[in-house]
């Protein structure tokens, strides 16, 4: 399940003409709640704090208003969150 959200956010920020605020969100939204529970099972220390759930929640409430590119990057950092949780060892 992670790797496929991974592949969705990849997708989305590659096709952002075709997604609504609202979509984005959405998957941001996704992201940050796996984001929380691939933390809670990371074998060691989880390299991802705080601060990135905090930066992908307020940019998911702003998606309305923010340009496309800062959209693109919150998806690509979504993603890369997840992919650097998986490889710490974190189980879904």
């Amino acid at each position: 399940m992670p790797r496929g959200l991974i592949s969705e956010l990849e997708k989305a920020a590659g096709n952002l003409d075709q997604l609504t605020a609202r979509d984005v969100s959405v998957l941001l939204d996704r992201s940050i709640a796996m984001v929380r529970e691939l933390r809670k099972t990371a074998v060691t220390v989880a390299p991802i704090g705080r601060d990135v759930v905090i930066y992908l929640k307020a940019t998911s409430e702003a998606a309305a208003n923010l340009p496309d590119d800062q959209k693109r990057d919150a998806l690509l950092d979504a993603a890369e969150a997840i992919r650097l949780l998986l490889e710490s060892g974190a189980k879904p």
